[in-house]
Formats: structure tokens, C-alpha cells, sequence
């Protein structure tokens, strides 16, 4: 039997609700806020792409226009998945096995498309070991992943990690996973992430990227489990205590691919 410690106190309805109507204040804050830097991000400026980017599908060659399906807008996962690795990244997966039926998208002009470096046989092996149906293209032999940084090799187009540079990142925080400066050997480093196109005509425009905790919103039930109790079950959360970490955030040493629970 799983124990818990620190658990909310249990109170009678009329002193819950109280509490629920104060926590609905603090939520609204939050709705408002978030309805305007929605509003901020669609007021970005836009970049045009003028690079010829060619993709691997089902169907053979396609180009990033193509990836539209003749709608207005696109997103774009990043799928981590390395052209010399056997499978495609675990917190990536989890994210992926969240993306379900994209009708709401379609019927709102937008498509969704999952882009990696591995070559298309290894992307559809894995998509079909997995039992996934949305779009998934391989950017293999492209600039892609290297000029959106979602794959970060100086050697092919300058690192920009989490929207900062080489220098910046010996002079600050560093690098996520080590704290310290880019270096060579990280050349070739996959990230996650999503950017965003508009199509306008035969002209196709870059209008927002995110990574790191941008996309957390897609992983691991995220927005569920805010909603409960025992929260994500990771080591971070307040109040301590409460439920043991399991581990399983993205990077966590008991992420799986999905079919490997």
C-alpha cells in the first residue's frame, strides 16, 4: 500500500469551497496572464523561409511547404532521434504518445508534423512499433534540425541553446545538463521542441519556436496531474513530502518509451 505524508487537511464542504473560491481568484490571475502572453507571441514579428528544405515521408521527397497539407498553419515537433540511435528519444515519446486524433487542428487550418534526423525507415519502424498515426518526416541530409537548434552542431550553423549562444552560455547559467560551457563534445546534441509556420500563398514563414519547460505542456500528462493531489510526483514540487518522486520527468532515470512500462 503506497503511503503518503503531508496530505491536504480534511475539512468540511462549505470550508473547502471557501478555499476553492480563493484558489479560483489566484487561477483567473493566471488565465489572464496567460490570454495575454498568447496575444504577445501572436504579435511576434515573422521570418520568411527562403531555404529549400527537403524531407522524407511516406510518400517520398517532400518539401516544408508540402508539410502543410494545403492548410494555413503548421507545428512542427522536434523529435529527438538521432540518425545512429535505434529508437527515438523517451521523453520525447512520452510527448508523442499524447498527441491523439488531429481533427481540432485541421478543422482550425493547422497541421501537425513530427520532424527528426533519422533516416524515414527508422522513423516508420518506430512509429509503428508504437501504434502512433500523427505525421512524422525525416529532416536526414537537411539543414533543418540545425538552422530551428534543434540539433546543435557548431560546425554546421552556430549553437543557439534555449535561445542563447556559445558565449552566453560560458558567461551564465551554462548548459542544462551540465551547468558549464558548450564544448566540443556536444556537438551533435539533440533538443525536443516546437516552432510554428504560417503559410501565406506559396510563402511560407517562421513564427515561433520553444523548448525546455515551453513544451512541458505536452509531456507526461503534465496538464492532468496539476490538477491533483500527489502533482507530477516529482522532486521539485511543494509542499514536500508529499508523494514520493518517480522519477519520471522528462530526462528521469525511470523514463521509458512508452511500450517499455
Amino acid at each position: 500500500m503506497t503511503t503518503f505524508g503531508n496530505l491536504p487537511e480534511v475539512v468540511p464542504p462549505e470550508e473547502w469551497l471557501a478555499a476553492r473560491l480563493e484558489l479560483l481568484r489566484l487561477e483567473k490571475e493566471v488565465t489572464r496572464a496567460r490570454d495575454r502572453l498568447n496575444a504577445e507571441r501572436r504579435r511576434l514579428p515573422m521570418v520568411r523561409i527562403d531555404k529549400p528544405y527537403v524531407f522524407a515521408g511516406p510518400d517520398g521527397e517532400v518539401g516544408l511547404l508540402d508539410l502543410f497539407d494545403g492548410r494555413d498553419q503548421l507545428v512542427i515537433h522536434h523529435f529527438m532521434f538521432s540518425p545512429d540511435w535505434d529508437e527515438g528519444c523517451s521523453s520525447c515519446s512520452s510527448a508523442a504518445d499524447e498527441i491523439g486524433n488531429l481533427r481540432q487542428l485541421y478543422v482550425r487550418n493547422t497541421s501537425l508534423v513530427a520532424v527528426s534526423r533519422a533516416p524515414y525507415p527508422k522513423i516508420a519502424g518506430f512509429k509503428e512499433r508504437l501504434g502512433w498515426t500523427f505525421p512524422w518526416v525525416s529532416s536526414y541530409g537537411s539543414d533543418f534540425n540545425y538552422d530551428f537548434h534543434a540539433t546543435l552542431d557548431d560546425r554546421v550553423a552556430p549553437v543557439l541553446l534555449h535561445f542563447r549562444t556559445k558565449e552566453q552560455l560560458a558567461n551564465e547559467k551554462g548548459t542544462p545538463w551540465s551547468g558549464g560551457p558548450w564544448t566540443d563534445e556536444m556537438n551533435g546534441d539533440e533538443l525536443p521542441g516546437i516552432s510554428t509556420f504560417l503559410r501565406v500563398d506559396d510563402e511560407v514563414f517562421h513564427t515561433y519556436s520553444t523548448f525546455g519547460r515551453g513544451i512541458e505542456d505536452f509531456h507526461n500528462g503534465y496538464r492532468y496531474l496539476d490538477l491533483t493531489v500527489l502533482g507530477r510526483q516529482e522532486a521539485w514540487e511543494e509542499p514536500k513530502g508529499r508523494a514520493e518522486p518517480l522519477g519520471l520527468h522528462v530526462g528521469g532515470p525511470a523514463m521509458r518509451v512508452p511500450d517499455q512500462y
